[in-house]
């Protein structure tokens, strides 16, 4: 293994630009799944991926996963690639998913860069929407491929893939895909991968058994016929921006309270045992306001900023449409606004149990307003939140990957974010799921100035080559 292993890591170092130039390719394709314009970007990105595939001979088939309405418009739900590499029954076989759609992007929004085209700054950060979530990861597995290709080296496992092109926009049509092919595509495989994550921190590396799941919720609230001048109508009907404003801010304090009853009622108690994992985890605070650019946070200690992030839930406002946000000044009162939000949540947590809690106090506050509006709340999407087992020969080959590739022992660590995913590939195959980052903390995923550097580019396609290998020789 050293020896192949040796072999496999010179040749990615020999063939790092033409990495860099393939990332360059895919972020330019600006493959904004919630954006209606741009779904046919969607789909030229998956079409990307499948040629690949057939460069690389890897075995694909695509499944259809139906139609969606967005925005009023019926729109069909990009392909769902699945590709298998190898077949041979001595070898373990490995899934390995990732997601080719990114989150919106403009120059704009405070980007000091084109989003959509890939730039190299002098600290060697890879810069582009998507470079880091998930185009970089997915393009990690393909390079390994090619590596082991160019070198004459067969992969000491079977590879199968599922990459999709929904993630940031609720993976709708997924789970029934992944549940239909249990038995067919996904039927052989002994452990599950995903590198869709961040390190802790920006120094040291870490594998990842835990992630909140998430509850997105719209509120409606709809009043007069058309928006009207404030000057003639101020004062003589119920506004619906206000009372939005007004629900609003009784979701959730300004030191990140939750103040919807019941939603704290299933978290699981701290164990003395998580309370002493904290300490020695690789992470401070001038971490953490190093990847916000700020130090507006709401705990002045590391291990409350930790706690805060992964193991207690979470309520963000994150947008109002219909409300007037252009330059200058627009004296209008808004006919329909709707507000978004969501609600990051933990082990023991249920998404029937929150819509409960969420729609029931959202109805009761409205009503006290005495407003002749009317409301309407919605939750888009939820997923569960998911806990693997780190003890599993699937995480001690991550790490042993990991010592291989950085020389130091990886910090095992749970998430704030949430890739429902994982839950179904673990309930529907019941195989265990790795999380396994490429990027680092500071990546800026679904920020402006999103990037992957080139180090952790190049060093992570190693990582994921080097798993591969550690998990052959693993006794299951």
């Amino acid at each position: 293994m050293d020896a192949q292993l040796n072999q496999f890591f010179a040749q990615v170092d020999k063939d790092q630009n033409i990495y860099v130039e393939r990332l360059r390719d895919v972020v330019a394709i600006p493959s904004v799944s919630s954006d209606v314009s741009l779904r046919p970007q969607v789909f030229r990105m998956g079409e990307w991926v499948q040629k690949e595939l057939k460069r690389l001979n890897v075995e694909y088939e695509i499944r259809d996963p139906g139609t969606h309405i967005m925005d009023g418009h019926t729109l069909q739900l990009p392909p769902i690639v699945l590709g298998a590499y190898g077949r041979d029954p001595a070898k373990k076989t490995i899934l390995v998913y990732g997601h080719y759609d990114v989150q919106p992007a403009l120059k704009e929004d405070g980007w000091a860069t084109e989003p959509f085209e890939l730039v190299e700054n002098e600290k060697g950060e890879l810069v582009g929407r998507g470079s880091t979530d998930d185009k970089g990861p997915i393009l990690g597995w393909l390079n390994a491929i090619e590596a082991h290709q160019k070198l004459g080296l067969e992969l000491p496992v079977n590879l199968r893939m599922c990459f999709e092109g929904m993630e940031e926009n609720g993976s709708e049509g997924l789970d029934d895909v992944i549940i239909a092919e249990a038995k067919g595509w996904f039927k052989d495989v002994d452990a599950v991968c995903i590198s869709d994550n961040y390190w802790l921190g920006d120094s040291k590396p870490c594998i990842t058994y835990g992630l909140r799941g998430i509850s997105y919720y719209k509120v409606a609230i709809k009043g007069p016929g058309r928006d009207l001048h404030s000057g003639v109508f101020g004062g003589t009907v119920h506004e619906p921006m206000t009372d939005l404003a007004h629900i609003f801010s009784k979701l959730v304090s300004p030191q990140g309270e939750i103040l919807i009853p019941g939603i704290m009622d299933d978290v699981a108690p701290l164990t003395d045992a998580e309370e002493a994992s904290y300490p020695p985890l690789d992470f401070n605070l001038s971490t953490l306001h190093n990847a916000i650019d700020a130090q507006n946070t709401i705990h002045d200690n590391h291990i409350d900023a930790l706690k805060g992030r992964w193991r207690y839930p979470s309520l963000s406002l994150h947008g109002i449409e219909g409300a007037f946000s252009a330059a200058g000044a627009k004296t209008v009162i808004p006919a329909k606004v709707i507000g978004k939000f969501s609600i990051r949540s933990v082990p023991n947590m249920v998404p029937e149990k929150i819509d409960a809690c969420v729609i029931k106090y959202i109805k009761e506050e409205f009503a006290k307003l005495g407003s002749k509006n009317c409301i309407e709340v919605e939750c888009l999407h939820a997923g569960k939140p998911w806990v693997a087992s780190f003890e599993h020969p699937n995480y001690v080959a991550a790490a042993k990957a990991v010592e291989r590739v950085y020389k130091v022992k990886p910090d095992l660590t749970r998430e704030g974010g949430s890739i429902p995913v994982t839950l179904t590939f673990q309930d529907a195959l019941n195989k265990n799921v790795l999380l396994l980052p490429m990027g680092r903390s500071s990546d800026g995923a679904h920020s402006i100035n999103e990037k992957l550097d080139r180090s952790n580019y190049i060093e992570g396609t190693k990582l994921l080559g080097a798993y591969l290998w550690e998990l052959s020789a693993m006794q299951f």
